[in-house]
């Protein structure tokens, strides 16, 4: 077995034998601890569920209605102005709200254009330099209770917006 395959089979359960040694020689009641974490982790799923199924819900709703191929034309001469291929407009757009659906995108991208395309190489930068930007606000806030998402939104977005442009840029500038 090579060494890489070692660390990685062993890594997980060494960890959690530490934590256990730790634990007990520390005289904590380890299973009592995790327990209470586990239960607090239940209790933050349940805060956050009804967050994310409507966000969920939303993303379906605009995928199923059209909505998404309107904007994409709509968008696709500025994108052409900033040399933003196209093609790559339907996971800008999808990126920022869904992981899942964004990867599905990103397949569809390969077996359409192929990974080795100008359209596939902005997209692979893409999908690894923008954030699911409303899904990470609705998790992270919905779970320690912020309503007031004050500058958050727009920072991310601009985030989002950045990593896009440059992403096309990046290709361009570094693979031709």
């Amino acid at each position: 077995m090579s060494g890489v395959k070692l660390v990685s089979v062993w890594a997980v359960p060494v960890f959690v034998s530490l934590v256990l040694v730790v634990g007990v020689s520390r005289r904590v009641q380890v299973f009592d601890e995790f327990l209470a974490g586990a239960g607090d982790g239940l209790r933050t799923c349940v805060r956050v569920l009804p967050a994310l199924v409507a966000l969920m819900t939303a993303v379906s709703m605009l995928r199923a209605s059209g909505i998404i191929e309107l904007l994409v034309e709509g968008m696709a001469p500025a994108a052409g102005l900033l040399g933003i291929p196209p093609e790559i407009i339907p996971l800008a757009l999808l990126r920022p709200v869904s992981g899942s659906g964004a990867l599905a995108m990103l397949e569809n991208i390969y077996a359409t254009y192929g990974a080795d395309s100008l359209a596939g190489r902005v997209a692979s930068v893409l999908q690894s330099s923008t954030e699911t930007t409303f899904y990470t606000i609705t998790v992270y806030y919905g779970a320690v209770g912020v309503r007031r998402t004050r500058h958050t939104l727009a920072a991310a977005a601009g985030g989002d917006v950045t990593g896009i442009v440059l992403s096309a840029l990046a290709v361009k500038l570094l693979l031709g």
